[in-house]
C-alpha cells in the first residue's frame, strides 16, 4: 500500500492567492448592495385622506398598525419608516399621531418635512390642531 503523499502547492501560487484576494477585498464597492426599506410605508394617496377628528379605528384602516405604540401612551401612536439607498446612510421619517377621547388631535412628523403635496395638506393639519388647542385654552 502507498501511502498518499501532501500536495504541496509552489510559493508563487500561495502568493498569487493572497494577492488576489486582498485586490479583490479592496474592490468592496463593485459588490452589489440592495436598498434597504423598514418600517411603516406610508403611501401619499392614504396620508392626503388622513383627517383630524378621526377614530383610531379610522385611522388603523386607513394607514395600517402604528410602529411604535407604547403601553404607557396609548393615546400617541408613531409610523416610523427609515430608507438606505445602496451604500448611503439610512433616512428617517416618522409621523405621529396623537388621540383624544378616541379621536385624532394631533400630527406631527418628519413627513411633514417633504416637498410634496402630502406633506403640505399634513401641515395644514396640524396648524388646524393648534389653533383648536389655542382656542380650548382661552375659553373659560
Amino acid at each position: 500500500m502507498a501511502s498518499a503523499q501532501p500536495v504541496r502547492l509552489p510559493l508563487w501560487w500561495l502568493a498569487l492567492t493572497v494577492t488576489l484576494t486582498l485586490g479583490l477585498a479592496g474592490c468592496a464597492d463593485w459588490v452589489y448592495k440592495q436598498d434597504i426599506q423598514q418600517g411603516n410605508v406610508l403611501e401619499e394617496e392614504d396620508l392626503n385622506q388622513l383627517e383630524l377628528d378621526m377614530t383610531k379605528r379610522q385611522v388603523q384602516a386607513l394607514l395600517g398598525s402604528p410602529s411604535v405604540q407604547s403601553q404607557f401612551h396609548n393615546d400617541r401612536w408613531d409610523y416610523v419608516n427609515t430608507y438606505a439607498r445602496r451604500g448611503e446612510d439610512f433616512v428617517s421619517r416618522t409621523l405621529t399621531l396623537v388621540f383624544a377621547n378616541n379621536r385624532l388631535v394631533s400630527i406631527d412628523g418628519s413627513y411633514l418635512e417633504q416637498d410634496s403635496e402630502t406633506a403640505e395638506l399634513l401641515r395644514q393639519l396640524q396648524s388646524a390642531a393648534e389653533q383648536v388647542n389655542d382656542e380650548e385654552m382661552a375659553t373659560p
